[in-house]
């Protein structure tokens, strides 16, 4: 055998033995890198069709569609007690709106409250509520988002009576935003779905729960209904308590009044829920829903503890 015979040979030992020595090393970290992207959720693309219902069953982001329209274009005057504010443009117009931003960017505004420049938005904003919306949900609602005529219309800033209002957004989430870890999807079971869709989609404690003298939500009066609801109307309590509540109701009175926004005693409801019921502007709202998905918050709002409090007219 001549030296360069030699030297060929010996390099492929080595080379055996190299790959002999790492290959189970190679195996490991393939093994590890596996569950660890398995173990890593991967939020991906949505289905708009089924994000139109997300949208339905969140009062057709009605906040962010003023009265004449156009859907998602905002300008929607929203008062509180700590200032003036205006939903702002959710259609995908690229300059005014959402067009430019990333599904993420838009996930993480919806569900953290967190602007695309890493600011944190107002409380009127419910991010705190929409937090535990599932990773389903609110790819799908992203995608629905994204086909909505783009519509150019710049929103007014918020006139906020706070001092130091950005500071004040974040201490506000500190105290009252515990973080949730959102589900991969929406729970099957008929109660814990109807529960999933109130706290976290269609909010309904947004309006139904009083509010501190902080603007935060009073759990001992989970949905008890309050007089100085949105627009400082009154909201009623929707507790099972008999007497201050709907606790005489049957599972379809509740059918009924989301579908059609008619009472057990044939009259019609008035104020803001004819707009989550109806849609703002043409848009989506209750009355699109499926039926199966209307029993189901009928079936959680009958086991919420019932709480005796008289709500004025």
């Amino acid at each position: 055998m001549s030296e360069g015979e030699e030297f060929t040979a010996e390099t492929r030992r080595r080379g055996a033995e190299r790959r002999r020595l790492w290959s189970p090393r190679l195996r490991a970290s393939a093994v590890s890198l596996g569950w660890l992207l398995a173990a890593t959720p991967v939020l991906g693309g949505g289905d708009a069709q089924r994000g139109a219902m997300v949208f339905a069953m969140a009062g057709g982001c009605g906040c962010h569609t003023a009265s004449e329209g156009p859907v998602g274009a905002g300008g929607r005057e929203l008062p509180t007690p700590f200032g003036t504010f205006y939903g702002s443009n959710i259609t995908p117009d690229r300059e005014t709106g959402i067009g430019a931003w990333s599904d993420d960017e838009i996930v993480t505004a919806i569900r953290e409250g967190r602007r695309r420049d890493g600011s944190i938005e107002a409380p009127v904003m419910p991010y705190y509520l929409y937090a535990g919306m599932s990773d389903t949900d609110v790819r799908d609602l992203v995608a629905y988002l994204r086909g909505l005529p783009p519509v150019a219309r710049v929103v007014p800033p918020a006139r906020v009576t706070l001092p130091l209002p950005r500071l004040a957004y974040r201490a506000w989430r500190w105290l009252y935003a515990p973080a949730l870890t959102p589900p991969a999807s929406a729970p099957d079971d008929p109660v814990a779905r109807g529960r999933y869709w109130v706290d976290h989609v269609a909010i309904c404690g947004d309006c139904h729960t009083p509010r501190n003298r902080l603007g935060a939500p009073d759990a001992a009066l989970y949905l008890a209904g309050t007089d100085d609801g949105p627009d400082g109307k009154p909201v009623p309590n929707i507790t099972p308590d008999k007497a201050t509540g709907i606790g005489k109701w049957a599972e379809n009175h509740y059918v009924g009044l989301l579908r059609a926004g008619r009472l057990p005693n044939f009259d019609n409801i008035q104020g803001l829920m004819v707009e989550v019921i109806e849609g703002v502007a043409g848009g989506a709202g209750y009355k699109d829903l499926p039926e199966n998905e209307l029993r189901s918050l009928a079936k959680y709002l009958k086991t919420v503890p019932p709480v005796r409090h008289e709500v004025g007219e």
